[in-house]
């Protein structure tokens, strides 16, 4: 009989990726409507709770703690683990340049010290669970992160923007991947300890090496342009999300990669697409828009 896995923000990012990995293992898996589902009633029976709740930036600090509660709460009573998909902020601004379980959570700045106290509540909860952090997402949908909005926005024109130095290392994470590394976690659920702590390596690379890693898979010239930050700066006054992206902007500026031993050791070798497959998909589905806009018009 299948384990039921209940995740949370299914309609996101990593939600969305974790339901179809985990549904490829053999887990029942129910996707939680916030209009039609409670909590403590739809959590009954699940082995697992993938909360993949993230709201808005500007909203973490009025919500998080408030959720964070709501979902140790489920699990507590319905006994099932939490997986929750962890980012790179709680290591702060000083960051060194290989991450890994071991590495201390320094943060200091607001969103850092939210995401350290999320995790710190779920520590000190006593429910079983696993956080699995990894850098930015490559995905294969247009989800609305770096990739798709900033980077690659205006591939079809060949031009690829890069929001820091082109040539400083940055983490990125294959998003199929990592689910599938979630789900191999899964697979080991009874053998975990109440908490612990998982680092996804994925891919390393700078933006130069990702601009020309997509003119290869598209067979384009593709031009490296310095993305600015003054359009968000000036929109500090009147976008609520303005101050939190300007908040971490130094990731684009502090080399840093992701040692992904301990996952390695628990599951084997991590799913890990080449970095040219992975930008493939992650470009597929921008180029796809473009073309279906141009013959619309």
């Amino acid at each position: 009989m299948s384990r039921k896995a209940l995740i949370l923000g299914a309609s996101g990012r990593f939600g969305r990726a974790a339901a179809h990995a985990l549904e490829a293992t053999g887990w029942q898996v129910q996707r939680f409507d916030r209009q039609r589902d409670k909590l403590p009633t739809a959590a009954h029976g699940a082995a697992l709770i993938v909360n993949a709740w993230n709201p808005p930036y500007s909203r973490w600090a009025a919500e998080v703690p408030g959720l964070t509660a709501a979902v140790i709460a489920a699990a507590r009573d319905s006994g099932a683990a939490v997986a929750i998909p962890g980012n790179v902020y709680v290591y702060g601004e000083d960051l060194p340049p290989v991450l890994s379980p071991d590495t201390p959570h320094g943060a200091t700045h607001p969103l850092g010290r939210i995401r350290r106290e999320l995790e710190d509540a779920y520590r000190a909860a006593g429910v079983r669970t696993f956080v699995l952090r990894a850098g930015d997402f490559l995905d294969t949908e247009a989800s609305g992160n770096w990739f798709d909005r900033v980077l690659a926005a205006g591939i079809d024109r060949g031009r690829f923007t890069y929001p820091g130095s082109p040539d400083i290392a940055h983490a990125w994470a294959f998003l199929p991947d990592l689910a599938q590394a979630l789900a191999g976690i899964a697979a080991r659920l009874d053998d975990l300890p109440t908490f612990s702590e998982f680092t996804f390596e994925g891919h390393t690379a700078t933006g130069r090496q990702l601009a020309e890693g997509i003119a290869r898979v598209t067979d384009r010239p593709i031009r490296l342009k310095r993305m600015s930050w003054l359009p968000i700066q000036l929109a500090r006054p009147f976008w609520p999300e303005a101050k939190q992206i300007l908040e971490m902007r130094y990731l684009w500026d502090r080399p840093h990669s992701i040692d992904g031993s301990a996952l390695a050791a628990l599951i084997g070798p991590p799913p890990h697409r080449p970095l040219d497959d992975a930008l493939r998909a992650a470009v597929q589905p921008l180029l796809q828009k473009s073309r279906s806009t141009q013959t619309s018009r």
